[in-house]
């Protein structure tokens, strides 16, 4: 079985749509590399249930502005236990 990978992206952040566009792309690789990759967007989806019920592996964060950016997410995962790629949640700040 491989590793499943929220690819988390979207947001509520006026810079959405360039995160869509990045969380597509990755996901797209990680697939093509053998890797159950999916997308998972906070801004639409109910992100804590939806997180917590796929059982994943790690979360590979594509959000860009807030919450992406200012450790929002990282916190959330690091309460979690679901690592992340990018930077601990104090440096964002």
């Amino acid at each position: 079985m491989s590793d499943r990978i929220a690819v988390l992206a979207g947001g509520h952040s006026p810079e959405r749509e360039v995160s869509l566009r990045s969380g597509h792309r990755v996901m797209t690789a990680l697939q093509s590399k053998g890797y159950d990759a999916f997308l998972l967007d906070p801004g639409e989806d109910p992100f804590v249930e939806t997180l917590s019920a796929a059982m994943v592996s790690a979360c590979y964060v594509a959000l860009h502005g807030k919450d992406g950016e200012d450790g929002t997410v990282q916190r959330l995962l690091e309460l979690l236990g679901v690592p992340y790629t990018g930077t601990p949640p104090f440096p964002c700040q």
